[in-house]
């Protein structure tokens, strides 16, 4: 989601990446930069570039033995108290697929084996990219200060209302139609 931070004459509204926002100088030699925001800065006096991509995001949607579709409720912000699978950034020196394993360690405590690639999903206006896979666990879900809640749903029964992100709906909607 973007920041609520205005960007640098504040004409423009949330900037998409507040980390430019009040940039003038060369992080490397003090000397003025050219940006080309949301993007980029690059400093004509010592070469310094530093482009800025959007970040991945590593999320598996698991099953329990029973087939159901295993879901945790929010407990931290962006999305506090609404519904959503597991997810986080990819940390440097972890694949994405290492990165869907332990966040669903993290926030469920449960070991899972990823299947497949179900979908990759972003907007132009967002800076993160979710990568979601499908994933099948024996272990039972618990909750976890991110997962204030823990279900285990049905696809008749999925709580469509209350779900975290856009890109939530539109993976369950893929991963049912599968």
């Amino acid at each position: 989601m973007p920041s609520t931070c205005s960007d640098h004459d504040g004409r423009h509204g949330p900037s998409l990446n507040p980390a430019l926002d009040d940039v003038s100088y060369c992080p490397r030699c003090a000397s003025a930069v050219t940006l080309d925001a949301p993007r980029s800065m690059r400093c004509a006096a010592c070469g310094y570039e530093a482009f800025y991509n959007p970040k991945p995001v590593a999320c598996a949607i698991p099953r329990d033995a029973d087939g159901r579709i295993i879901l945790l409720r929010r407990g931290t912000h962006p999305g506090h108290g609404l519904w959503t699978f597991p997810g986080g950034f990819v940390d440097l020196g972890e694949s994405v697929e290492q990165a869907a394993v332990r966040e669903a360690q993290e926030e469920l405590r449960i070991a899972i084996t990823i299947d497949d690639l179900l979908g990759v999903y972003s907007r132009a206006d967002e800076r993160v990219v979710l990568i979601v896979f499908t994933a099948h666990t024996t272990e039972e879900a618990r909750t976890t200060e991110e997962a204030m809640e823990v279900g285990a749903f049905t696809p008749a029964e999925l709580p469509w209302d209350a779900l975290a992100f856009w890109s939530t709906e539109l993976a369950l909607r893929r991963l049912i139609a599968t």
